[in-house]
């Protein structure tokens, strides 16, 4: 009975949280660019890097919960503590071209608690 009882306490919480944050109170996750070509590069030169630039653009803090990436070669880190409503965090991508000659294209798909829920970004280039 107990449990029932804390079930149903946890669900009415939970919707009227939900009722109280309208759209235009949520945080919003933009990016400044959703794609970077890295153009030609060495297989032996090493890795490669590109900064994403996000953005809050709703009235509450901005979480990024995860960011995952569509292979084992792509390596993402992230901006970890909230952004502040107006601010910008980072998204570094990195890509390891070692074994892997000819063209690529890689997503990393970002989740957060802003309106969308999720965003993607894309790298791409060519290994010689």
């Amino acid at each position: 009975m107990k449990q029932i009882i804390f079930f149903l306490t946890a669900i009415l919480l939970s919707t009227n949280v939900a009722l109280a944050q309208t759209d235009d109170e949520a945080a919003s996750l933009s990016v400044g660019e959703e794609s970077y070509d890295f153009g030609k590069i060495k297989e032996n030169g090493g890795k490669v890097s590109h900064t994403f630039l996000v953005k809050n653009d709703g009235r509450q803090p901005l979480v990024i919960t995860r960011v995952i990436a569509s292979c084992g070669c792509t390596t993402p880190e992230w901006t970890k503590e909230p952004i502040a409503p107006g601010k910008t965090g980072e998204i570094l991508v990195t890509y390891d071209p070692q074994g892997r000659p000819g063209a690529f294209a890689k997503t990393v798909s970002i989740y957060s608690n802003g309106k969308k829920g999720s965003q993607v970004i894309t790298i791409r280039g060519e290994v010689n």
